[in-house]
């Protein structure tokens, strides 16, 4: 940890001035990767920009679920054009971890449109140069350690910056077939990023690979392996891993939809830490049910998932195209909450970082 020292005169009263008090103020220089247990985590509501975070809602979120929340997550997307300084603070002074979804979008945040404005050419190109420099400089002066997920589940085919708007399947080089354009492209843009905020001086960012727990399309030059940047970009490795979240989808439970990819990331690299960074599920009465679906994830997480250090859930609930309703939150039936709250409360999930 570095220590900051501040000197506190007081000027009042009319006897000899007194001795300076001291105020020694510790700022974590890194966050430790549990040796037992994992940190809990959770996004919770913060609207179609996924920035609208407060203390109350935080508190609010806290109290239903029973237990603290080591670690906080929101976004930040580049079409915002600004470093969110007044949410980490938020976080921080509650005593929690931020995560960040650094999302290179612009608006009005549609999926399934391909390349905007943030396109991965542009980047590349320096157009936002100044903007990650602004961002860099956000992040250093807030000084305090946290997570960014750059440029999320790239590995499926909904956001701008996949792999399946830049070349896809496309060889590179001839000489090498197991090295694919619209990957490389997305791996040189995350070095480009995360050099560039390293050059800055923020080096208190703790850079997370987020992935999709299945790709989109299913081919093997789309597989999240194509995609790592390497080890040296890389703090933690992440996946968003979902149950039945709309009315047309199968009920599956949560290892059923992360055995593949957490084998995946453990092959990936030996030694980075595994964060679930989004997990969660629907309230579906019938076709599963979600307390079950609770205790079968908080188990095999524990149990059969050991290298999964952290977990965040996805506190949101939305209504579909259809008028249909996708409800996620840990309270969206009583039994739902009880199943959350009982899970949660075991002694593995840890609801305080453990600062280095």
């Amino acid at each position: 940890m570095s220590v900051l020292i501040a000197a506190a005169l007081s000027l009042a009263g009319c006897g000899p001035e007194p001795e300076p008090k001291t105020v020694v103020v510790v700022v974590p220089a890194g966050i430790a990767v549990p040796e037992t247990g994992a940190y809990l985590g959770a996004y919770i509501d913060s609207g179609d920009d996924e920035d609208d975070l407060s203390l109350e809602k935080l508190l609010e979120f806290e109290e239903l679920a029973g237990k603290k929340q080591a670690i906080v997550a929101s976004s930040s997307y580049w079409g915002q054009q600004s470093f969110p300084s007044a949410n980490l603070r938020i976080i921080s002074r509650h005593g929690s971890m931020p995560l960040l979804f650094w999302s290179p979008w612009d608006k009005p945040y549609e999926q399934n449109k391909g390349p905007d404005g943030y396109s991965l050419d542009a980047i590349l190109d320096g157009k936002w140069d100044e903007y990650i420099d602004r961002w860099a400089d956000g992040a250093r002066e807030y000084g305090r350690p946290f997570f960014v997920a750059w440029g999320l589940e790239m590995n499926g085919n909904w956001f701008p910056w996949s792999g399946v708007f830049y070349g896809a399947n496309k060889p590179i080089p001839k000489s090498n077939p197991a090295r694919f354009e619209g990957p490389e492209k997305f791996k040189r843009c995350y070095r480009y990023v995360v050099d560039r905020a390293r050059q800055r001086g923020a080096k208190n960012i703790l850079w997370v690979f987020h992935a999709n727990n299945f790709s989109e399309p299913f081919e093997e030059w789309n597989r999240l392996k194509q995609y790592y940047p390497g080890p040296e970009y890389v703090d933690w490795l992440a996946v968003s891993a979902y149950g039945k979240q709309f009315p047309n989808e199968a009920w599956v439970d949560l290892y059923d939809v992360m055995e593949d990819p957490y084998r995946e990331l453990c092959e990936l690299d030996p030694t980075k830490p595994i964060m679930l960074a989004e997990f969660g599920v629907g309230e579906f009465p019938s076709t599963g049910d979600k307390a079950e679906w609770f205790k079968e994830a908080f188990e095999s997480m524990a149990h059969k998932m050991p290298r999964v250090k952290a977990a965040v859930y996805w506190h949101e609930r939305w209504q579909n195209s259809d008028q249909t309703y996708s409800n996620l939150r840990i309270n969206s039936s009583p039994e739902a909450l009880e199943a959350f709250r009982t899970g949660v409360a075991d002694r593995y999930w840890l609801e305080r970082p453990i600062w280095k």
